[in-house]
């Protein structure tokens, strides 16, 4: 059995017992997440969401991602230019999937 759900403007493709990472979400470890925006299970194709149809999710662990670094450099100028960004995300583990 799979779903697929959408959150954070992505959508996710589960399914029972997957880990996935998600856009950050404002949860504590250990908690529980519904999530009832489904687009789609097993056969089931909804217009544009499933009724009644649940992802429950459980955090495991909030952290940020690896270091991206951006360099602007204008030659002639004698310029550069060093940013660095860390993306925050949430670990999720699938439950259930009921619908």
């Amino acid at each position: 059995m799979f779903a697929i759900f959408t959150t954070g403007g992505k959508q996710y493709k589960v399914q029972p017992n997957d880990e996935i990472y998600v856009e950050k979400l404002e949860a504590k470890e250990k908690e529980k997440i519904t999530f009832d925006k489904v687009l789609m299970i097993d056969a089931k194709i909804g217009k544009p969401y499933l009724t009644g149809a649940k992802v429950i999710c459980e955090v495991l662990k909030q952290g940020k991602g690896k270091k991206i670094v951006n360099i602007k450099h204008l030659p002639q100028k004698h310029h550069t230019h060093k940013t660095g960004h860390r993306q925050p995300y949430t670990k999720l583990v699938v439950k259930e999937i009921l619908g």
